[in-house]
């Protein structure tokens, strides 16, 4: 069993008092003037030797500048620092942001019940029960079931958020262009200067519209703003009793919601343990459903559970996070690299 998260022993700002941390700071020495040209020159099959699989994606890491020993001391590095074990703490549920005291279980919403990720978590078993919930719904919309306050189908999705309740489903539904339902249209706000969405009304016909408030309290100052400024806009060209046909909203807030009038069938709920930037994989990737299909949405979630799966299970140094971030911090606090 891994020894519990808390027991974890690591200096208050880095691991610098590991023997792998010296190691690479010994090794950099060696490494800082050899140019990549050199370091293909010694290894003719370096651009197959330092490559991950991963599902069905491949990390070509060969352009860095790092060889066989500086691979293995990011291994050492990882297994030093007990990663493998706050890996483990985080799937388990374990509250590991310690800033907020919760846990980080993202993961539990990209799983499938038989993986028991967190199962004894609260809330973590009444996702799959929102899932299908989305399903219902997303399929109500796309099939005509769901409709506007006059009976129009609707074909424009409009998110508001901010932050991660806006950036995650502005850039999912960006890589996700070609999987658009043909008859929707995907549009976002989250800027609280007005004019961001006074342009996007312009292109909207209020009777085929249909808002997603994401707000976890439904009381973030920018989101309802836009929100408000959105119910009064449907609310003067449809009437206030339109509002509870054309607003969704994904939240916990249900006195908020109600003072907003958003329908008792309309609420889709998220968990504390669902920080804002991960937050996509919920309810508040109900947009993304809606502008695809709830079959693209479980497949997305199903390639998360993929790359989660290798990264709670792959050795540390064939673990294309762990990769990934051992590189980070071998230019930052070695080559001094503030960007990459």
């Amino acid at each position: 069993m891994p020894r519990n998260y808390a027991d974890r022993q690591l200096s208050a700002r880095y691991p610098t008092d590991l023997a792998a941390w010296r190691g690479l700071k010994e090794h950099y020495a060696q490494m800082r003037r050899r140019p990549l040209s050199e370091l293909f020159a010694r290894d003719a099959k370096r651009a197959t030797n330092f490559t991950v699989e991963a599902g069905n994606l491949l990390l070509d890491y060969s352009k860095n500048h790092i060889n066989a020993t500086t691979r293995r001391l990011f291994g050492q590095l990882a297994r030093g620092a007990d990663v493998p074990a706050a890996i483990e703490a985080m799937f388990s549920g374990e509250r590991i942001n310690e800033t907020e005291d919760r846990s980080v279980l993202h993961v539990a919403l990209r799983s499938k019940i038989s993986d028991t990720v967190a199962l004894e978590t609260p809330g973590v078993r009444e996702l799959w029960e929102v899932l299908a919930w989305m399903e219902e719904f997303v399929d109500g919309v796309q099939s005509g079931a769901i409709t506007g306050s006059t009976g129009q189908r609707f074909t424009d999705i409009v998110n508001i958020g901010i932050g991660g309740s806006d950036l995650g489903p502005v850039m999912a539904s960006m890589a996700l262009r070609p999987y658009w339902n043909i008859d929707m249209r995907f549009h976002s706000v989250s800027n609280i200067d007005g004019t961001q969405l006074a342009d996007i009304k312009d292109e909207l016909d209020p009777e085929r519209t249909l808002f997603i408030v994401c707000s976890k309290t439904f009381t973030t100052l920018e989101t309802m703003t836009n929100a408000n400024a959105a119910r009064a806009w449907i609310a003067a060209r449809l009437g206030k009793a339109a509002i509870r046909d054309h607003f969704v909203a994904a939240s916990t807030n249900h006195e908020a919601m109600n003072e907003f009038g958003v329908h008792p069938d309309y609420r889709f709920g998220f968990w504390d343990w669902v920080g804002g930037r991960y937050s996509v994989w919920s309810a508040v990737g109900l947009s993304l459903a809606l502008v695809t299909s709830m079959n693209v949405f479980r497949r997305v979630l199903a390639g998360g559970r993929q790359m989660d799966q290798h990264f709670r299970s792959a050795p540390m140094d064939e673990n294309m996070p762990v990769l990934l971030a051992m590189l980070g911090i071998w230019y930052n606090n070695f080559f001094g690299a503030q960007s990459q």
